[in-house]
């Protein structure tokens, strides 16, 4: 019985290294803000950014207070002292992101992925991090001063951390 297990499990993984798989490519349309383009302005306060991508940019002191990112993409930012107080950041990605001096207080960043992210000195008060994901030593930090309940969920903020 565990040779067919063993014998399935390898013509299982060479049957999806050679099949053709589709791929799906994203439009270059669909970037709303990347390096090299002019950012003519740093109010993005109570603005609708779903799906907006931010790649390679430094938006220091930039305002997203309010904003809906959900699903935005911020790959290569770097956002220090930026108010990210009150945004949706469900399901978004920050891939390579520095989030310094920033403040993310009650905001929604529940399926978010944020991996190889740093964030230093951060505001997290009340941020519903349910089901996100993020570096481990990332979530160490975070959880030093994790704290409150957001107030849209009602999720404690250092349970959705999962800190101990």
């Amino acid at each position: 019985m565990k040779l067919w297990s063993i014998l399935a499990s390898i013509v299982l993984t060479v049957v999806l290294f050679v099949s053709p798989l589709s791929a799906q490519a994203a439009s270059s349309s669909s970037i709303t803000r990347s390096a090299g383009d002019e950012v003519e302005t740093t109010d993005f306060s109570g603005q609708e950014l779903a799906g907006a991508e931010f790649t390679n940019l430094e938006l220091e002191n930039a305002d997203f207070s309010n904003a809906n990112l959900r699903g935005a993409v911020f790959n290569g930012a770097v956002l220090e002292d930026v108010n990210l107080h009150n945004v949706d950041f469900r399901q978004g990605i920050a891939y390579l992101v520095k989030f310094e001096n920033a403040d993310l207080s009650d905001s929604l960043f529940s399926d978010a992925m944020m991996l190889r992210s740093v964030f230093n000195n951060v505001n997290v008060t009340g941020v519903d991090f349910t089901n996100a994901i993020l570096d481990g030593l990332e979530i160490k930090k975070l959880c030093k001063n994790a704290s409150g309940v957001n107030p849209i969920t009602g999720v404690d903020t250092r349970e959705s951390l999962g800190c101990k």
